[in-house]
């Protein structure tokens, strides 16, 4: 008797949404020059869980916004960060829309934001992207 094994697409759990639900690349702040640019000339914001800073940009025409995360060994072993990281992304790609366009955002969480439920930290995002948005006076997208 010859076992065969599933092919690897056939067990994979399909998406939901497909590629749409994704955090896309566009939304990703991913250069150390970029970066830079946001912790040398971005504003500040303090939440209970995280410090978001984050700088208009002035482009023509406006990008859209621009998220990125800054999770650093204090918050313990890698996959602590990664679960972090996982969640926050999460609860950013969620709220993406409320913090409007041509906007780059480092978001950097406190050790506790590893304990928080997911629905306080989506609220906590939230917020802060409100309250960016009306720093900016960018229209939502």
């Amino acid at each position: 008797m010859i076992l065969t094994m599933p092919s690897p697409q056939a067990s994979r759990v399909p998406t939901v949404g497909g590629p749409s639900q994704r955090f896309s690349q566009q939304a990703r702040l991913r250069k150390h020059a970029d970066f830079e640019k946001v912790y040398r000339s971005g504003r500040r914001l303090f939440c209970a869980h995280m410090t978001v800073i984050f700088l208009r940009r002035d482009s023509v025409p406006p990008g859209p916004a621009r998220i990125g995360f800054a999770i650093t060994r204090m918050m313990g072993k890698a996959v602590d960060r990664n679960r972090v990281r996982r969640r926050l992304r999460e609860a950013a790609r969620l709220n993406l829309s409320a913090v409007g366009n041509a906007v780059d955002v480092v978001i950097h969480p406190k050790k506790s934001a590893q304990t928080m439920n997911f629905a306080e930290l989506t609220q906590e995002v939230a917020r802060a992207f409100e309250r960016i948005r009306s720093s900016t006076g960018g229209a939502a997208q």
